[in-house]
C-alpha cells in the first residue's frame, strides 16, 4: 500500500482534503462510473456473473473512504460539529451512491 494510502486510512490526511476530495469527488467519480457502466451492461442485457462485480466494485472503496473521514475527524482541530457532519454526511453519500 502506498504512503498516501496508509496516511489516508491512518487518519493522517487533513478532513478537508479527505471529505472533499476522497469521499465527495473520487466516490462521485467512481460511484457514478460504475453506475453507468452497470447501465450500459444491464441495457446489452449481460448476465449476473457480469452484472453483480460491476455492482459490488465501489463498495471497499466507500467503506475505505468512511473509515478515513472517520479516522481524519478524530484529529480534526476545528469546532467538533464539522467533524461530526463529516463523519455522518460521508456515511450517507456513499451509502446514497452505493444504492444510486
Amino acid at each position: 500500500m502506498s504512503q498516501q494510502l496508509r496516511n489516508l486510512w491512518g487518519g493522517q490526511v487533513p478532513l478537508n482534503e479527505t471529505f472533499w476530495s476522497y469521499a465527495v469527488w473520487y466516490g462521485v467519480l467512481l460511484n457514478f462510473t460504475t453506475s453507468a457502466v452497470f447501465m450500459f451492461l444491464l441495457a446489452a442485457e449481460a448476465g449476473a456473473h457480469i452484472l453483480t462485480p460491476v455492482f459490488l466494485l465501489p463498495i471497499p472503496y466507500n467503506i475505505f473512504v468512511i473509515v478515513a473521514v472517520w479516522r481524519s475527524a478524530d484529529r480534526y482541530p476545528g469546532p467538533r460539529k464539522w467533524a461530526d457532519l463529516a463523519r455522518f454526511g460521508t456515511v450517507f453519500w456513499m451509502l446514497a451512491l452505493t444504492a444510486a
